[in-house]
C-alpha cells in the first residue's frame, strides 16, 4: 500500500513577527492622555496626585487639542487661499523667471491643483503658483 506525501503546513505565520509602528515624532491628545493614565497608574498610594495638577493637565489637553484644531485650520485656509489667487490668473499676463534666470511673459490658460502648490500653465509652461513673479491685466478690446 502506497503511502501519500503530506504536503508542508506554512509555519510562517508561527514566526512571524509582529510588525512595529514607527515612533511619532508629534505630541498628540492620544499621547498625553497615555501619559496621564501611566502616571494615575504608578502614583504612590499614600502621597495621591493634587487635584489641582490633575485639572491643569487636563487644561493642557485641551487647549493643545484646540491649537491643533487651529493649525489644521489655518493650513485649509492657506490652501484655500492659493487655489483662489491661482484661478483669478487664467486670462492674465502673468511673468516668471525660467531655468535660465531669464523673465518670460505669457499668458495663464489653466490652473492644477494636483500638488501641494497650485500649477499655473503658461503659454503651454507648468509653472508653480510661487514661482510667479509678476501679474499684468490684458488690454481689454475696444
Amino acid at each position: 500500500m502506497p503511502i501519500d506525501a503530506i504536503a508542508p503546513t506554512d509555519t510562517a505565520g508561527l514566526y512571524a513577527t509582529r510588525a512595529t509602528s514607527a515612533p511619532k515624532q508629534e505630541m498628540d491628545g492620544e499621547l498625553f492622555l497615555s501619559l496621564l493614565v501611566t502616571q494615575l497608574q504608578n502614583q504612590d498610594p499614600s502621597s495621591p496626585m493634587d487635584t489641582n495638577q490633575m485639572i491643569s493637565q487636563t487644561t493642557q489637553l485641551a487647549m493643545m487639542e484646540q491649537v491643533t484644531a487651529q493649525t489644521k485650520t489655518g493650513t485649509e485656509n492657506f490652501s484655500l487661499q492659493m487655489r483662489m489667487a491661482a484661478a483669478a490668473l487664467i486670462g492674465q499676463d502673468v511673468s516668471y523667471t525660467d531655468a535660465d534666470g531669464t523673465t518670460v511673459t505669457g499668458v495663464a490658460s489653466a490652473v492644477s491643483y494636483s500638488g501641494p502648490v497650485p500649477q499655473v500653465t503658461i503659454d503651454g509652461v507648468t509653472v508653480a503658483l510661487d514661482a510667479i513673479a509678476g501679474v499684468t491685466t490684458r488690454p481689454t478690446a475696444s
